[in-house]
Parts: structure tokens; sequence; C-alpha cells
């Protein structure tokens, strides 16, 4: 294959596809959760993705499973997390088992917080989906993204 090879040029419109869409749905969803929660997109994935954790075995995430979950590095996860532990949302403990482990949970305010986020972010994903999904372009992965299978 060459760098003109119409199999890589499609590849890579698809690619730019791909990404166009989620920055148009980041955005838009950055918007309405800063706007009507005080929230940014991460800051409500972490506070959504530490929620569905459970107090039985495996029911904790280590600091790099949550890193993962956010799409953030482990560094970047820590400031995130110390931010919203300053902002009364999260807060971290000592693992029982393990003195080396911190786990790190969704207090009371941050749990009302997201409950009063979830609608507005489900709104604001459904708004920014069939805006996307008049754009022939964007359409197909909006679909994909919608649980429809999808040839492209």
């Amino acid at each position: 294959m060459t760098a003109t090879d119409p199999a890589l040029t499609a590849l890579s419109q698809r690619w730019c596809a791909l990404s166009l869409l989620h920055g148009r749905i980041e955005a838009h969803l950055e918007r309405a959760l800063e706007t009507g929660h005080g929230l940014s997109v991460r800051e409500y994935s972490l506070l959504d993705v530490l929620s569905r954790q459970h107090s039985g075995p495996g029911g904790h995430l280590q600091m790099k499973q949550v890193a993962d979950a956010v799409v953030l590095s482990q560094s970047a996860t820590t400031r995130l997390v110390t931010r919203l532990e300053d902002r009364g949302l999260l807060t971290r403990y000592l693992c029982d088992t393990d003195r080396r482990g911190i786990y790190t949970d969704v207090t009371e305010a941050g749990l009302k917080l997201l409950a009063e986020a979830r609608p507005t972010n489900d709104s604001a994903l459904r708004e920014a989906l069939d805006e996307a999904a008049k754009n022939p372009e964007l359409a197909p992965l909006v679909r994909v993204v919608e649980g429809e299978p999808v040839t492209v």
C-alpha cells in the first residue's frame, strides 16, 4: 500500500469522521454539564465510573482501572480525584486488606450531583447525536453508536 492508496484514504477519512463526531459530542456535553452543574465531562465520567463500584470482592477499582475508564493518565486521574475530593464529591481511604491500596468513593454530595447531572448528560448526548445524524458523513457512525449494525 502507498500513501495514496484509496483504502488508506478511505480509512483516514473514516477516522477523521469518528474524531469529528467525538469532538462534537464532547463539546456539547461539556457545555451542558458545565452550565447546568459545574462539572466537566471528565468529572462527570469519573463520578459515574466510581458510583458503579460496590463493596464486595473486586468491587473497588484501582487507580489504573479508573484512569483507563475515564481515558486519562494515572497522574491526570489523581489530580481530577483531588479536585473532586476538595469539592466534597469524593473521598479516599486506605484498603482494609492492603494498606498500600487507596480506594476512592463518591460521597452523598457527589451521588446527588451525579443524579442531577445524569438527565442533562443524557439529553445533551441525544441532542448531539441527533445533530450529527444530519451530516451524511457522520450519520453511519451515529447509527453505530445507537446500536444499529452498519457497514461502513
